[in-house]
């Protein structure tokens, strides 16, 4: 017995229907489908390039770690009379190193306080009850290099003053200063001490010498040590431009 045509019609235009609105929605599916694809591949692409930069940046903050950390020790057993002082002058300069990098994480590698760099470089230093160290400058927001090269030199200096200079007796004390010369765009850094021993000039140059002006000339400084009879004063007129860019 035939099936009704006018029945068979209908349902195969129902069914050709929905085969329609299923090709249709297929097809707008597919478009998202590859808007999505070609978002994440644009981002894998931006991902990798990004972990590609961090490694390259990375690796260039290791070299230049690992050749400070070489010149440290080598130019500290150079100078030592002995491995025990050789070992208490490695051991400082790298803590220094540490605290340094401590500063630059806390700031994502970026800057830090010039002022709290200062803080923290003396703070192992000072006296809780009655502090050693006078510490006055406008606050400034100092570049990574920066902040390496000023945080060893203060670590320096306060190793120093600690066994010969102000600080190795109960009255000495430390002045620390800077200010902007905004028309020159120089900042001046002083480190001044006082009610210490009589000062005379040292008879030959050690490392922490060099060192102190090897990282002044890094940034592009002039450093000035004085040996006055009342205290050991050390000077820094460095470009503005070399701490904040």
């Amino acid at each position: 017995m035939d099936a009704d045509p006018t029945r068979s019609k209908e349902i195969l235009e129902a069914e050709n229907a929905s085969l329609r609105l299923l090709l249709t929605q297929a097809e707008v599916n597919a478009h998202v489908l590859l808007a999505h694809a070609g978002i994440e591949a644009k981002e894998r692409e931006s991902s990798d390039k990004l972990q590609k930069l961090i490694v390259e940046e990375l690796h260039h903050r290791i070299k230049n770690t690992l050749a400070t950390v070489s010149a440290i020790v080598s130019q500290s057993l150079r100078q030592a009379p002995g491995i025990e002082h050789a070992q208490h002058a490695i051991e400082g300069r790298l803590l220094a190193l540490g605290r340094a990098h401590d500063f630059l994480l806390r700031a994502q590698w970026t800057s830090a306080s010039l002022r709290k760099i200062v803080q923290g470089a003396t703070e192992a230093f000072d006296n809780p009850a009655v502090s050693k160290f006078s510490i006055k400058g406008p606050d400034i927001q100092i570049t990574s290099g920066a902040v390496i090269a000023i945080a060893m030199t203060l670590n320096e200096l306060c190793t120093n003053t600690t066994k010969f200079g102000a600080l190795s007796v109960p009255a000495g004390r430390v002045e620390i200063a800077w200010s902007l010369d905004e028309p020159a765009l120089r900042l001046h850094f002083f480190w001044k001490e006082h009610g210490g021993p009589v000062v005379q000039a040292p008879t030959r140059q050690s490392f922490g010498t060099r060192l102190i002006e090897t990282l002044g000339r890094q940034l592009k400084g002039e450093v000035k040590l004085t040996y006055e009879p009342s205290g050991f004063v050390y000077a820094l007129n460095v470009p503005l431009a070399s701490l904040t860019t």
